[in-house]
């Protein structure tokens, strides 16, 4: 399974990984990821999995609003106007598609630790995009968990998304996501 993180990762969402790894294999899926918030993080426990490297086209980490624009080509006006937002995960989501050879791309952003004054602590964005297919979003608020349990937390939704965009599969309206457990459960 996962080797750089298994001592860190719960082995739930070490199994999850490699599900869905299995399911992109399977079906001779690539991915791209989008990443802020989760810094990388997204990508490195993706890549980490021996035998599964072929389904992962690139990552683009773009923690500042600058890197958005230029590595995703995120209008500038989204991120002034949205920030932390539906709109700015779906323009990472797409942005990682134009600029990427992937079949899926996922975009994570959001406030892993304190925000600011009128932000909500633990707010992230997710948005998945299967080329040609419907994109899908999530707007979780994990809460003042600490950076690390919100950064895992949002690995648990972002591996789901991706596994449900590989498998054509949509989440029902209000359904529990895979994966993912809620604050104080």
């Amino acid at each position: 399974m996962v080797e750089t993180f298994s001592s860190v990762l719960p082995a739930d969402l070490e199994a999850q990984i490699h599900q869905v790894l299995q399911i992109l294999l399977d079906r001779r899926l690539t991915i791209a990821t989008a990443e802020s918030c989760t810094g990388g993080l997204l990508s490195s426990i993706l890549t980490d999995v021996d035998g599964y490297g072929r389904v992962f086209e690139r990552g683009f980490v773009t923690y500042s609003e600058a890197a958005k624009i230029e590595l995703l080509g995120v209008a500038p006006e989204i991120l002034e106007s949205e920030g932390v937002s539906e709109a700015t995960a779906t323009a990472m989501a797409q942005g990682a598609l134009n600029h990427s050879k992937a079949d899926i791309a996922v975009a994570v952003t959001g406030f892993a630790g304190p925000a600011g004054p009128h932000d909500t602590p633990g707010l992230v964005h997710f948005a998945c995009l299967r080329r040609g297919g419907r994109l899908d979003h999530r707007r979780e608020e994990f809460g003042k968990r600490g950076r690390g349990d919100v950064r895992i937390a949002a690995l648990r939704t972002a591996v789901a998304m991706l596994g449900e965009a590989a498998d054509g599969r949509r989440p029902q309206p209000g359904a529990r996501k895979p994966g993912f457990r809620r604050p104080g459960r």
